[in-house]
């Protein structure tokens, strides 16, 4: 034991050895970076600040964009800040920070999503119902839940992770600290004890797929069963955008749980990485924006808001 040596710091790995190279990646993920920043906040100020948007479906789309907005800034700022800086060193409690707070806004995510599903149910198959079962204070209750179960989780699995010092290397082959490559480092206790945590959440997982999937068979059942084509686009229209972002999320946990892998390049676990980390949180604003003629029109009454003033 004496012949140990304990981890304090680590370090990000670039793509390249080029400093033009890293400058660019950096100067890449800053513009990536402040698109979704700038589409997410916007969705969330749209809805909380137009009082046509607030109805428990807008709700949970608000708290999905700050969802967005956090889980992109745990990464992303200190991978800019190193690639234009040319430092790859992060400490051991930045590292255990990103892994608790990427844990946390992607579970909370997903639980939101199961929510999300449950809404558009209600409101597309019983909309008679649908005031008397998704009242403010439940759907306040539920966001709360969704985060509370996100904290949960994310303590237990960043809290098995990072219980024993690291002593085998401290290089890590990502732009942040990516959870595979923190296991890879991990000691065998601990890679034990998170397959074993790993086991036990996948059946909670798979009762929250099997609500998800329910959901929107039998929205889309549903959807079939009306006779009004004009009935039949305004309830696709409204649940459209969340599904997207549904199939979304899962391909992107799909590549998560899946890659990136130790035998391939440096740049596919980069993409890899990328389009789970990143890509959801810059593309889930736009689905909405594009998909969703009511935040639309609030983000025009917004602009001519604004416009009145000097």
């Amino acid at each position: 034991m004496g012949n140990l040596t304990i981890i304090t710091e680590f370090l990000l790995m670039d793509v390249t050895s080029s400093r033009e190279l890293q400058v660019l990646q950096g100067l890449l993920f800053l513009l990536v970076y402040l698109g979704s920043m700038a589409g997410n906040l916007l969705t969330f100020t749209v809805i909380v600040t137009d009082m046509h948007l607030h109805f428990p479906m807008y709700f949970f789309i608000a708290n999905l964009s700050l969802l967005d907005f956090c889980c992109i800034s745990v990464t992303v700022p200190k991978s800019v800040l190193n690639s234009l800086m040319g430092s790859k060193v992060i400490s051991l409690r930045e590292c255990a920070t990103q892994v608790f707070l990427f844990i946390l806004f992607a579970a909370t995510e997903f639980f939101l999503l199961v929510v999300m599903s449950y809404d558009r149910y209600v409101a597309i198959c019983h909309p008679l119902h649908y005031p008397l079962i998704m009242t403010p204070r439940l759907c306040t209750q539920v966001s709360s839940g969704t985060w509370a179960s996100g904290l949960v989780y994310s303590a237990i699995h960043t809290g098995t992770m990072f219980r024993l010092p690291f002593t085998k290397s401290n290089v890590i082959h990502q732009f942040f600290c990516e959870i595979p490559q923190i296991l890879s480092l991990s000691s065998q206790p601990v890679q034990f004890s998170e397959t074993v945590v790993l086991a036990v959440s996948s059946g909670f997982s798979l009762i929250c797929f099997v609500v998800l999937f329910t959901s929107y068979v039998n929205i889309f059942s549903t959807v079939l069963r009306m006779k009004s084509m004009e009935a039949r686009h305004k309830a696709v229209s409204t649940c459209s955008p969340q599904l997207a972002t549904v199939i979304l999320f899962l391909i992107s946990a799909i590549i998560a749980c899946l890659g990136p892998k130790s035998n391939v390049s440096d740049i596919q676990n980069l993409l890899t990485s990328v389009f789970y980390s990143i890509v959801p949180a810059f593309i889930n604003p736009i689905i909405f924006s594009l998909r969703n003629k009511e935040i639309k029109s609030a983000l025009g009454r917004m602009i001519f808001r604004c416009s009145k003033f000097p």
